[in-house]
């Protein structure tokens, strides 16, 4: 029997682990939460937190692990790749070229390099001079160079807030440096691709829309949408920019996903590009085109000639369209009335309704939950998506106590 490890144990691996289980694969779930819902799926659990590189190595030489997998966060696939490497076990990526997927300062350096179109950008000290800005165009981002999702980052309109807000940007980093950029108004995509025999499979590309909360705020994700309407205005170059990319690094197999932004003056010019999958979303590849990731996940572990065959007849232009709607909560409000977001499940055309905090609980920021609720909708056109999205993002409020309202306001794209 195989012996697999999954790292990573929160609701988008129950799949993954069910699907390994059909399979006839001996399950091992391993990572830092304890009592959460993979565990609860896999053959065996461990609460090991996954930047235990060493532990991590141990338990799979104890259990003789003969396969290592994860995916939707850039932190499980960088411990993955380090812990592969000291256990022996088949990986994608390789050690020496993760700073050019994690550290955003080797990533668009690897752009510039390759001639690849990113927002204009610096890197400065708390004590920079006003020369070294020169040149970008104001509102910008700023952000940490060594953190990921979203922590310190915020949008600024001139020097000297970004002066007055250095400290908060860079207050969780170990890196007293931080990333400036010019703000991109431009539209945004997630595209999730696998690279086979080292080319680059698009898999999907979808339309990333967001909301603003606030003037010094990143806007928040609020809907994606699969296939995106725009599909074709950016297929070939975003293709081709993750080739570039694949041939840099040397990934010869795996996933690679990227996020980006285009507009007519511009073209695509990338945000991010990761070594794994988007949480939260890949499972709308499935919804839309009938394609499943976690399949390709495990085909790669154990039985990648596959792949082949897999590829030989798919088209990321899906018959189907499928979006996740995500609803962001306010920090240290407390959740108490959701009764409407579970009537709002029974929509037709909402195909499931992720709740993320019991009544009672506060919202965290950048806690366990990551939203404080998610819902997939499915439609045969996008008008009919348009307008479920537009239905339930009308309706949806979750109160506290006094009846205040935790939720966030999602605004539809535009």
């Amino acid at each position: 029997m195989h012996k697999l490890l999954i790292l990573g144990s929160l609701g988008e691996f129950v799949q993954l682990i069910e699907m390994a289980k059909g399979r006839g694969i001996y399950t091992i779930v391993c990572d830092g939460y304890r009592g959460s819902i993979g565990k609860a799926h896999a053959d065996k659990a461990y609460d090991i937190d996954v930047g235990d590189t060493d532990a991590i190595v141990d338990m799979c030489r104890l259990e003789k692990v003969d396969g290592i997998i994860t995916s939707f966060s850039d932190y499980l696939f960088e411990c993955m790749v380090k812990i592969a490497k000291k256990a022996h076990l088949k990986c994608y990526f390789d050690v020496e070229h993760l700073p050019l997927y994690r550290d955003k300062t080797k990533m668009k350096d690897m752009l510039t390099a390759l001639g690849i179109g990113t927002p204009a950008y610096r890197y400065v000290e708390k004590d920079f001079s006003d020369q070294e800005l020169d040149g970008l165009h104001f509102p910008v981002v700023v952000k940490p160079v060594d953190k990921y999702g979203s922590r310190g980052v915020q949008v600024l309109y001139d020097i000297e807030e970004i002066r007055e807000k250095f400290d908060d940007t860079c207050a969780t980093s170990d890196c007293k440096k931080i990333l400036v950029e010019e703000y991109h108004d431009g539209f945004e995509f997630n595209m999730m691709t696998w690279v086979l025999h080292g080319k680059v499979q698009v898999i999907s590309i979808a339309d990333r829309e967001k909301t603003s909360i606030g003037h010094h705020e990143i806007p928040i994700s609020t809907r994606n949408v699969y296939p995106s309407k725009r599909m074709e205005l950016v297929f070939e170059q975003a293709k081709e920019i993750l080739q570039k990319t694949a041939q840099y690094t040397g990934q010869q197999s795996g996933p690679l996903s990227m996020q980006f932004f285009w507009k007519p003056e511009t073209g695509v010019q990338v945000c991010e590009i990761a070594g794994r999958f988007f949480g939260y979303e890949h499972e709308l590849t499935e919804y839309a085109g009938n394609f499943s990731i976690e399949k390709l996940l495990l085909d790669y572990v154990y039985d990648e000639e596959q792949i082949d065959q897999t590829f030989a007849a798919y088209s990321p232009y899906f018959e189907k369209v499928s979006a996740v709607l995500y609803f962001h909560g306010k920090p240290g409000m407390r959740v108490v009335n959701q009764e409407k977001a579970r009537e709002l499940e029974k929509l037709p055309g909402v195909k499931e309704c992720w709740l993320f905090y019991q009544e009672g609980e506060q919202v965290i920021e950048h806690g366990p939950n990551p939203y404080v609720a998610r819902y997939y909708i499915t439609g045969d056109t996008r008008e009919e998506v348009d307008s479920l999205t537009k239905d339930i993002f009308a309706q949806m409020t979750v109160t506290d106590e006094d009846e205040r309202e935790v939720l966030y306001q999602n605004q539809i794209g535009k």
